[in-house]
């Protein structure tokens, strides 16, 4: 099938909005919004489109019904929590993109894939885990956790304690060959939901699902470049990459090479907690032969790719 590779990474805020409970209507609807967009880039006929996903939400709703349902059903390990909800947002997409692709009277085959992603299980990452994730607890539980789970748990300023566990670096996605293919196939894919369900590969070349939760931006860098793409498009709540954001000297950047990208977060400008992994994602991926990535707004999305819109990051 014609057109170029493109894997577009839906924020989070295409799923769920601050505020929100999170119930399955209030994600449909988001989610819709999102389609809109998605389709306005199918319908050119430019692109075999492969969308991934957020889910800390999520995963942090089943691990809440895990604790309290607990006494009834045994709890999930974190990869089998990252698989369920890899299903769940993959259906909510997969179906509303379907039905707007449908409307416009487009070729509407969409198939959601259940990602593996490779790690290493001996990162250095699993010797100071340090992302959080579930329910918060009082001093009594951490302890009781600690000692019966071997939990790693931080405290958190008046809001009690909470497990963490590591981010290890993503090596390989399992699936990217499946994935090609079904490109090549015509179908639009949804994959790597959540960063992927963190496995490891033994000595005998099986594969052990592991507690870890993957870095989603890092994971698309590496589906990206795994399946050849050559457009990598993260979209975020911001229309595109600021300098001093926030600050009085605040400034858009609309296109930069990896190495400035690189001075500008050895400079502090791209904290870890917001555009940092974006941006180092983007880097990855046009370090290892992406043609460029942009990273914008989903409103922009449009836009972006015809060069009128976000932030264009080139080798």
């Amino acid at each position: 099938m014609g057109g170029k590779n493109i894997v577009i990474a839906l924020g989070g805020n295409a799923i769920l909005q601050a505020g929100q409970k999170g119930t399955i209507q209030e994600q449909l609807e988001n989610v819709d919004v999102a389609c809109r967009h998605l389709t306005k880039i199918i319908s050119t006929g430019n692109y075999r489109v492969v969308i991934t996903h957020g889910n800390g939400p999520q995963v942090g709703n089943v691990l809440i019904q895990n604790e309290a349902a607990s006494s009834l059903v045994p709890p999930m390990p974190l990869d089998a929590c990252v698989a369920a909800t890899q299903g769940t947002i993959g259906y909510i997409i997969q179906q509303t993109l379907a039905n707007h692709l449908r409307a416009a009277g487009l070729e509407h085959r969409i198939t959601t894939v259940l990602t593996q992603v490779i790690v290493d299980e001996d990162d250095p990452a699993y010797k100071k885990p340090t992302k959080p994730i579930g329910p918060f607890y009082d001093l009594g539980k951490m302890e009781e956790l600690q000692r019966d789970k071997g939990w790693d748990m931080i405290k958190v300023k008046d809001r009690g304690c909470r497990r963490v566990v590591p981010s290890p670096v993503p090596l390989d996605v399992q699936e990217a060959r499946i994935i090609s293919d079904m490109l090549d196939s015509g179908e639009i894919v949804i994959a790597v939901g959540g960063g992927g369900i963190p496995v490891v590969r033994e000595g005998d070349r099986s594969l052990r699902g592991i507690e870890a939760v993957i870095d989603k931006d890092l994971a698309v860098a590496k589906l990206a470049a795994s399946i050849s793409a050559e457009t990598l498009m993260v979209l975020t709540d911001v229309e595109q990459v600021m300098l001093n954001y926030g600050g009085a000297g605040e400034v858009g950047i609309e296109r930069m090479t990896a190495d400035e990208a690189e001075n500008y977060m050895r400079e502090g400008q791209f904290p870890k907690g917001s555009m940092g992994p974006k941006i180092e994602a983007c880097i990855d991926f046009v370090k290892a032969g992406g043609e460029k990535a942009i990273i914008t707004g989903l409103d922009k999305a449009s836009e972006a790719l015809k060069g009128k819109a976000g932030t264009v990051i080139i080798a």
